[in-house]
């Protein structure tokens, strides 16, 4: 089992590591309506109040990275951040977003309670040391093309501008052209590093740029992958949901749907290892 890092507390009742439960992050890729936006959180507050497990609501106001120039993006900054802050005071949920630019930090951080630094972004100084600078849990998610043991560069930036609630999110690493792969070791040496260390269950099965200008996927591994990642000691889950992915603006073949979330949310607590009186095994020599 992974070692258990120190306590990140995100809201009341909102914790990664330290002992907490296993918690989650869940909700659409993009903000693509307020509706959508409004209705999946409420759906997900009743899962997590259902189940009794912490979770953050996410949603991104900028889908930056786009395969095609004529992809949608989402509501942008202010609408998006006017979104989400409904979502909060609706839902009493914590609330998290991507921030792609070093300027979008200090305004993401008066709604949001967790600032997320994009995989393609995880080495930009100047993106990492604006995040760390507004106070706010950070979580970085490990680039596709960076070792494990490299992420540790991305935890001091924030951390040497006053931020010290980081988390790290492996999401799968590039495997050649068009696919990626996980590499469970990886959250060994991610939490070598002192951080909480989540798993993206979604992002991990895609196939980028298989999908005709768009990044394709196989959200039929999300379970499989799942368990082996909450069986080896994962703090969170983060996982993208929609109401009907096949309709989503973005990670169509990733998302998971509403109406399943319940029971892979339910399956990831009944697995946590670390609730368990486990052996701990000393490492092979």
């Amino acid at each position: 089992m992974i070692p258990r890092p120190p306590r990140v507390d995100v809201a009341p009742g909102v914790a990664f590591g330290g002992g907490a439960p296993l918690a989650f992050i869940a909700g659409p890729c993009s903000l693509e309506s307020a509706d959508l936006a409004l209705a999946t959180a409420r759906a997900l507050g009743r899962i997590a109040g259902d189940l009794g497990v912490p979770l953050v609501f996410k949603g991104s106001f900028d889908k930056a990275n786009r395969a095609s120039p004529g992809a949608p993006r989402g509501l942008g900054l202010r609408a998006g951040l006017d979104v989400l802050r409904a979502v909060k005071e609706e839902t009493g949920l914590p609330v998290l977003t991507d921030v792609h630019e070093p300027a979008q930090a200090d305004a993401a951080a008066e709604v949001c309670d967790v600032l997320q630094v994009p995989a393609f972004l995880c080495r930009q100084t100047d993106l990492l040391t604006a995040c760390g600078a507004t106070g706010r849990v950070v979580n970085v998610k490990k680039g596709q093309f960076v070792a494990p043991e490299d992420m540790i560069g991305a935890v001091e930036k924030v951390r040497a501008a006053g931020g010290e609630r980081v988390l790290l999110t492996e999401r799968g690493t590039c495997f050649g052209y068009r696919d990626l792969v996980v590499d469970f070791r990886a959250l060994d040496v991610l939490a070598a590093l002192g951080c909480p260390v989540l798993f993206d269950a979604t992002h991990s099965v895609q196939r980028p740029g298989t999908a005709g200008g768009a990044s394709g996927g196989d959200r039929r591994f999300v379970p499989l992958l799942l368990r082996a990642a909450v069986a080896a000691g994962i703090d969170g889950v983060f996982m993208e949901v929609h109401p009907d992915p096949s309709r989503a603006h973005s990670d169509a073949a990733t998302q998971v749907p509403l109406d399943r979330a319940a029971e892979l949310i339910s399956l990831a607590s009944a697995l946590d290892v670390r609730t368990r009186d486990l052996p701990v095994l000393a490492p092979l020599a």
